[in-house]
């Protein structure tokens, strides 16, 4: 198995990185210092970015066996550093920080390679910050950046990119991968492959969570249980604690650790004295900590959203004979239902106030009253 293996569905992508790593040991007519790597949610642009990062350090050009592969794909090689943010963005210190370790040369691979996995969470500030070293980086420095869409990484620092977009997976790619590196049951497979709507990691957790199922289930079945307004009210309250605790799981362990490294760094016991500059760490800590709260609760909210909307085109499809395969064919029962009390009409309302509900959380609604807004248009 070559690093290549899990870019599901990928082949002309993969075509065009080991075309750009023989020429990167070669005449270097293929090969590019700064890449752009975009493509839907679940699509593996940071595996792809990895991937690549990989086989350029790889003597036999990825062949996921050797030291440099094995480092790579566990996270541990000292010469390709990948650049994530919890938070809501990727702020100028730490754009400052990778700019200056662009700079070394390699310590045992043939390239520094950084791979920032949001570049459409870098502040304009910060993106600022990296567009020398993007623009004129050491010789062995490579950047890859990835985005869900150009159009998210601002224009100086795109200009500057070779992309590589990345399509949605197809679905019977993304079963046969589930089999075979996760040794899921074929049918088990092929509908987590259809519900994540080419999202492979959100496959593989339907595929192995029997929790993360039921969950989906429990969403699918709103738009039958939504009868009146307390309805849409409880409802909407059950998605916002669902995600608030789901948010909570993730970040208290990162926030309990976070808090003792900083207090281990400055010397701070319990009840001691608290060195000057510690009261300003701590206050960046705690507000960076939010925002990864924030993000974690909305990032789980919007896999409800997406849920809602695969329904809606469900029953839309239904409802016009289009004959198109169900996305959620699991509970086709269900949805037959809802297309004979629904008009097309009204589907298409409530597949607009799910769409608002997004847009309203990406501007930064508060959660539940935009939740409760959409549950009386999924009511209509």
């Amino acid at each position: 198995m070559t690093v290549w293996s899990d870019l599901v569905g990928q082949e002309p992508v993969v075509q065009t990185l080991q075309s750009a790593v023989a020429s990167a040991g070669g005449d270097g007519r293929s090969m590019t210092h700064a890449w752009l790597f975009t493509g839907p949610p679940g699509s593996g642009r940071s595996n792809a970015a990895r991937a690549f990062a990989a086989a350029l350090q790889c003597e036999r050009g990825g062949c996921g066996e050797c030291h440099s592969c094995t480092t790579a794909r566990v996270g541990s090689h000292p010469d390709i550093t990948v650049i994530r943010t919890d938070g809501l963005s990727i702020g100028t210190d730490v754009a400052r920080e990778y700019v200056r370790k662009s700079a070394l040369r390699p310590a045992l691979g043939r390239w520094q390679v950084l791979i920032v996995e949001d570049a459409d969470r870098l502040t304009d500030q910060a993106a600022n910050a990296l567009l020398k070293a993007v623009e004129e980086p050491s010789p062995h420095t490579i950047w890859m950046l990835c985005a869900p869409a150009v159009e998210d990484v601002i224009i100086t620092i795109r200009s500057r990119c070779r992309p590589v977009l990345l399509r949605t997976p197809p679905t019977a790619a993304i079963a046969t991968l589930l089999v075979e590196r996760d040794g899921i049951e074929p049918q088990l497979a092929a509908a987590a492959a259809a519900a994540s709507q080419g999202h492979i990691g959100r496959a593989r957790g339907l595929a192995t969570d029997p929790q993360a199922r039921e969950r989906r289930r429990s969403i699918l079945s709103l738009p039958m249980s939504l009868h009146d307004l307390g309805d849409c009210m409880t409802a909407a309250q059950a998605v916002n604690d669902a995600a608030t605790s789901r948010a909570a799981g993730v970040a208290d362990a990162a926030d309990e650790r976070e808090l003792a490294d900083l207090r281990q760094g400055w010397g701070v016991e319990e009840r001691g004295r608290r060195p000057a500059g510690y009261a300003g760490a701590m206050s960046t800590l705690e507000k960076e900590q939010k925002r990864r709260r924030t993000r974690l609760a909305r990032d789980s909210i919007d896999g409800v959203l997406l849920d809602l909307l695969s329904f809606c085109r469900d029953v839309l499809a239904v409802q016009l004979a289009t004959g198109v395969e169900l996305v959620n064919a699991d509970i086709a029962a269900d949805i037959e239902e809802i297309a004979g009390v629904w008009t097309p009409e009204s589907t298409i309302h409530t597949i607009d106030a799910i769409v608002e509900c997004r847009e309203s959380l990406t501007a930064n609604a508060a959660p539940l009253l935009a939740l409760e807004r959409m549950m009386m248009g999924l009511r209509r």
